[in-house]
C-alpha cells in the first residue's frame, strides 16, 4: 500500500498542522466502495467511513459521515439535522456542489461547509479513514485531530 500523492485535501490538513496518515489504493478493478477500500487497504470496514450528502425542503444541505459497511438512517438523520425530513442529493449535483465526485466525496474541502454529522460509532476506534477528495486516496485522522479543521456532531446516524 502506498503512501497517497499530495492533493488539496492532505495539502489543507498540512497547513493546518493536524496530524494524519494519507494511503493510495488501486482502482483498476473498479471496486470503490468502502469495504473495497477497507480491504484493499487492510482495514476493519468499520473504521473505513463515507461522506454522504443530503438535502431537506428547504432546501439546506447536509454531510453525513458514516461507516462504509452501514447505511444512513433518513429519519434518525432528519432529526439530528432538525428537519423533517431529508433525501440524498442526486449524483449529478455532488460536483457542483461539493467539488467532489462521487466515490471521491471527502467532508474537508467542500466548496461550501455545510452542517456535518458523523456516526457516534466513530468514538469506537482510534482513528477513521475517509476519502481524501480523490478516487483512490484515503487519510486515516483521529477524531481530536478532525475537529481542528472540520466542525461537526457526533450522533446514531446508521441503520
Amino acid at each position: 500500500m502506498a503512501k497517497a500523492v499530495k492533493n488539496n485535501v492532505l495539502r489543507h490538513l498540512e497547513r493546518c498542522g493536524v496530524v494524519h496518515t494519507p494511503y493510495s489504493y488501486d482502482i483498476s478493478d473498479g471496486n470503490i466502495d468502502a469495504v473495497s477500500v477497507a480491504n484493499k487497504i487492510g482495514r476493519n470496514p468499520e473504521e473505513v467511513f463515507k461522506t454522504l450528502v443530503t438535502r431537506s425542503a428547504g432546501p439546506k444541505y447536509y454531510v453525513f459521515i458514516i461507516p462504509g459497511c452501514c447505511e444512513l438512517d433518513l429519519k434518525k438523520a432528519a432529526r439530528a439535522a432538525g428537519e423533517k425530513n431529508i433525501v440524498m442529493i442526486k449524483q449529478k449535483e455532488l460536483l457542483p456542489l461539493t467539488g467532489y465526485i462521487h466515490g471521491g466525496c471527502s467532508p474537508i474541502g467542500m466548496k461550501k461547509q455545510f452542517p456535518t454529522f458523523t456516526d457516534a460509532t466513530a468514538k469506537n476506534f482510534e482513528t477513521i479513514l475517509f476519502s481524501a477528495g480523490r478516487i483512490g486516496y484515503q487519510v486515516e485522522i483521529t477524531l481530536e485531530e478532525l475537529r481542528k479543521v472540520l466542525k461537526f456532531e457526533l450522533v446514531d446516524i446508521t441503520v
